[in-house]
């Protein structure tokens, strides 16, 4: 399957797929993670890996582009949804330097900002050490992605 979308539908009630992020899950605000649901999962699936990442943000490194705000895995099969401000599961690391949850905030007068979150289902049970940035994760879990789809919100700076 690879990293194709699937029919596993990702949704919040923070937000609708190309909809305004509330300023709350945002830098500027309280910088919490919205809740967010996913349905369909295949019934392989065994764990579930979440990652937001903002492909406008201006940074580029040898082999990666965009903004990676946040990288969580060793979700178990058994879990359908994530609270807002979820402090569970493993966390890696984000383009902060920081592990868990960093909500939008594009550079001022930079426009607005597309923020793809995903939700990855894998058809076995991980148990990855913390810390892993988005190319390492993807890099470790690739051969065990059976599903995944994207919720997409927008961001701009005031």
């Amino acid at each position: 399957m690879g990293f194709a979308l699937s029919d596993m539908q990702l949704t919040s009630p923070a937000f609708e797929t190309g909809g305004a992020i509330p300023a709350k899950h945002t830098g500027e605000g309280e910088d919490s993670s919205p809740a967010l649901a996913w349905q369909g999962a295949p019934d392989d699936a065994k764990s579930f890996a979440v990652i937001c990442h903002d492909p406008d943000a201006p940074l580029i490194k040898p082999g990666e582009y965009g903004f990676v705000h946040w990288v969580l895995y060793n979700i178990p099969g058994s879990v359908s949804e994530l609270a807002e401000g979820v402090d569970a599961y493993t966390s890696g690391k984000n383009d902060f330097g920081k592990a868990g949850y960093g909500g939008p905030m594009p550079p001022e007068g930079h426009g607005t900002h597309y923020y793809f979150f995903m939700v990855l289902a894998l058809d076995t049970e991980t148990d990855l050490e913390p810390g892993l940035s988005m190319s390492e994760l993807l890099e470790r879990i690739e051969p065990n992605v059976v599903a995944m789809n994207r919720l997409v919100g927008t961001y701009r700076r005031g």
